[in-house]
């Protein structure tokens, strides 16, 4: 079977939820990450077989994303797309996808991405097609409904939203308050660190944002690292809930971004003059408890040591995706494992953000732009996924 290189990986900034790419759509986003990994790739893109991309709050404004973002790129006409949606692992899902397309030799070039315009997350009503009894319409706020409605409520029952299954680890774990936001300030500490020596400056691809008035707006830094948290500062929130450990300043942000990248076969990098920035190694997925859903990583990561016979000892790096910092801490104790110098290095969601369909391909080109910089190797990806889900992959540096 073919291996599956990783080629120009690339990212808009991060936008704050409702801040500067606000008024950007995902489609656009997604649209301006796939122009960024052309550009950089140099690829002919009469080449290209197909775009998979991944969005988990799709709607009917751009339909079949990845088709409709190739096209507003500028991609030829005969370039297909699709979308896929894992929740969080989604955008790592879509290399994975691509990946196999082109192990399986029913492609060889194939655009790879994922992307969230968080802000623009609509409301919808059920009621209004065909009439409703009572004369008046629900509106929905899709956003936190599809986390209301992440499982079948007559077999697990109710969860309110994400922050419950976080509160239930931080329970079942005997987790505190204070070791959530120590995390946090690590998470931001690290992420301002990394964004002052430059080195999110070769991934990121700049988003010109018009204004209403005046000049475009060209946006080039992500927009929620904040480098002057600190304990006291995060001690001052109050938690979601009553007594709880999760606030608003140790769990994942709600942000605006898309990620891409190419998806190459190995024997066809020569002849197109491309650079492979990684290797797809492995990759494995799970279902966990809806109600622990931030657990998925431990059961993805035990299926795939097994299977490819490594261990943490073997990974130069090693990404979990940061929905609360206390999700981070019980998958931890699971594994049994820490260590700072290989985990989460750059940030992650509590520092960097979390636009849900774009957070998977974002992590891949983080971390295998931190690993050409510090001398190669292997990079381990994880996600916990709400639902239920757990996915994680093995990359190796070129």
């Amino acid at each position: 079977m073919k291996r599956a290189a990783v080629v120009a990986p690339v990212r808009t900034p991060i936008g704050a939820f409702g801040g500067a790419l606000r008024s950007l759509t995902a489609a656009r986003l997604a649209s301006a990450s796939i122009k960024g990994v052309v550009e950089r790739s140099g690829i002919d893109a009469e080449l290209i077989d197909d775009v998979v991309f991944a969005q988990s709050y799709a709607n009917s404004e751009a339909p079949c994303i990845g088709r409709w973002a190739a096209l507003d790129a500028g991609l030829p006409i005969h370039v297909p797309g699709m979308q896929l949606d894992r929740r969080c692992g989604s955008g790592l899902q879509a290399v994975l996808t691509a990946a196999m397309m082109v192990q399986t030799g029913a492609a060889d070039v194939v655009i790879a991405g994922g992307v969230e315009s968080m802000s623009n997350i609509e409301h919808y009503s059920c009621d209004v097609r065909w009439g409703s009894r009572s004369a008046s319409v629900t509106l929905h706020d899709r956003l936190s409904r599809g986390r209301e409605m992440s499982q079948p409520e007559w077999r697990f029952g109710s969860i309110s939203s994400m922050v419950e299954t976080a509160e239930n680890l931080a329970q079942q774990y005997g987790l505190t308050r204070q070791e959530a936001d120590e995390f946090a300030v690590r998470s931001h500490r690290l992420a301002f660190e990394s964004a002052s020596r430059g080195a999110f400056d070769d991934e990121v691809v700049p988003v010109v944002v018009p204004q209403r008035r005046g000049e475009p707006l060209t946006v080039s830094k992500d927009e929620g690292i904040r480098g002057d948290t600190t304990l006291d500062r995060l001690a001052a929130l109050r938690t979601v809930v009553p007594g709880g450990t999760v606030t608003a300043g140790n769990a994942s942000q709600q942000n605006d971004a898309a990620a891409a990248c190419l998806i190459v076969a190995e024997d066809r990098l020569d002849e197109l003059g491309l650079d492979p920035m990684g290797y797809l190694v492995d990759w494995a997925a799970v279902g966990c408890d809806p109600a622990t859903m931030g657990l998925g990583p431990v059961g993805a990561v035990k299926k795939l040591f097994k299977r490819t016979a490594l261990s943490f000892d073997d990974m130069a790096r090693v990404e979990i995706n940061e929905a609360f910092a206390v999700q981070v801490l019980a998958v931890l104790a699971e594994w049994d494992w820490r260590d700072d110098k290989k985990l989460n290095v750059n940030g992650s969601g509590i520092s960097l953000g979390h636009p849900i369909g774009a957070t998977g391909v974002r992590i891949l080109t983080t971390m295998l732009h931190d690993l050409r910089r510090s001398g190669g190797g292997l990079g381990l990806e994880t996600m916990c996924i709400g639902g239920g889900q757990g996915l994680a992959a093995i990359f190796e540096s070129a």
